[in-house]
């Protein structure tokens, strides 16, 4: 088992006997998702931290997703909870890019690509396959799209 799974498993342990019913729900609903990717595709197999990463992830971006639905749709107490669910799963996962850290990677992707020949907006997949591979689970695709189109608008 993985460290980061058993990571959750003890965590989800130690809620439930504090009776943290927002802590424990998250995590079983983590646990969750992480055991359908297991159980998904050909055989059952044992996810790495890696994926076990990718799949928290991936539920945080629901949470905020979903936060910013409830609060578009004028329910602020479901959107509130949704944002702390999201909260309790940042705890796992690594520490998010500053913006000015975000630019700093991509001002040096964007002199890389332009070294070997990339020139302005027509090298924005360039400048991605060099940036993509440092912020990796540290900031939102969305988030780096949007720096690097900055970035090479001017």
């Amino acid at each position: 088992m993985t460290t980061l799974k058993t990571r959750l498993q003890d965590d989800l342990t130690a809620a439930i006997r504090a009776r943290d019913e927002l802590r424990s729900s998250t995590l079983r609903l983590t646990l969750t998702a992480i055991q359908k990717e297991e159980v998904a595709g050909e055989s059952a197999r044992e996810p790495s931290d890696a994926e076990v990463e990718k799949i928290i992830t991936r539920e945080a971006k629901k949470r905020r997703e979903a936060a910013d639905a409830f609060a578009r749709g004028g329910r602020a107490e479901q959107a509130e909870r949704e944002r702390a669910e999201g909260e309790v799963l940042a705890e796992y996962l690594p520490k998010q890019l500053t913006d000015e850290e975000l630019d700093a990677l991509v001002a040096k992707a964007v002199t890389e690509a332009k070294a070997a020949g990339a020139e302005g907006p027509r090298a924005m997949g360039a400048v991605m396959k060099i940036v993509n591979p440092e912020v990796a689970g540290r900031a939102e695709g969305g988030r780096v799209a949007a720096a690097v189109k900055k970035r090479l608008a001017g």
